[in-house]
């Protein structure tokens, strides 16, 4: 294994544009959701007339759809994956549109038959629900309470108000009392694991809301104490928390 210096070095260099995470190859792994959201995704988009995914990053989960409704739209906020989703998905007919965050979204009410998010950053509920025709259906992958929280505490100690946040049942509470139906609801618990400090000082870049304060200056000794385990042979587990929701206006 490089040297802390060495691994720190190189992950602070390295690219963290994007929703790809191709760098952590060999340095972590997560596990998967049983059921499959990118095929289930696929499915149902080559099932629709018109469909909008929300807060699609740089486009990578939409961009592995073989086939898209003849509308198709999509929203990100943030400038850098709005860039990129445009550059992977405009050639396949895809409308990118960066959006502000907590604004209303940029299309008629009852626009799509379909929309999707994966990861939304908070889903407005409302907003979903006037942007669905009738009958149109809501289909998502969301980040569940305490993800990834073992890793988040190693750095910012015990956080047992943020770990009640996400809820799936409040979140399909939400969704009815903006209208929607929900039909389909279920939860799951991954496993992830970090091998080298890399890999987590690459991590928290990239999920800069995990520990907004992050810099490997300030957080020295807990990237230290976290390269030692792993050179004894002792990965750092920690476990993501995602929900599949699906929701018919």
């Amino acid at each position: 294994m490089k040297s802390f210096d060495d691994l720190v070095a190189e992950a602070e260099a390295a690219d963290v544009s994007g929703w790809g995470f191709d760098w952590l190859a060999g340095r972590a792994s997560e596990e998967r959701p049983p059921w499959g959201y990118a095929r289930s995704l696929a499915q149902r988009l080559a099932g629709v007339q018109s469909a909008l995914d929300l807060d699609t990053g740089g486009g990578e989960v939409l961009g592995e759809a073989p086939a898209f409704p003849p509308v198709m739209h999509a929203t990100e906020a943030w400038p850098p994956n709005a860039r990129k989703a445009r550059e992977r998905l405009a050639a396949r007919g895809v409308q990118v549109v960066q959006t502000a965050s907590g604004a209303a979204l940029p299309f008629a009410d009852a626009s799509f038959d379909l929309v999707t998010s994966r990861h939304p950053v908070s889903p407005d509920w409302v907003e979903i629900h006037r942007v669905l025709k009738p009958g149109g259906h809501y289909f998502a992958q969301h980040v569940g309470p305490a993800s990834a929280f073992e890793l988040i505490e190693h750095f910012l100690g015990p956080l047992p108000g943020e770990r009640l946040l996400r809820d799936p049942y409040a979140e399909a509470a939400a969704a009815r009392v903006a209208g929607l139906t929900v039909t389909d609801l279920r939860t799951a618990s991954c496993r992830m694991m970090f091998h080298d400090v890399g890999a987590v000082v690459w991590i928290l870049r990239k999920c800069v809301w995990w520990v907004p304060d992050f810099s490997v200056r300030k957080y020295r000794d807990a990237l230290l104490a976290l390269d030692g385990r792993m050179r004894r042979g002792e990965p750092f587990v920690a476990h993501s928390a995602r929900h599949l929701v699906e929701a018919r206006r």
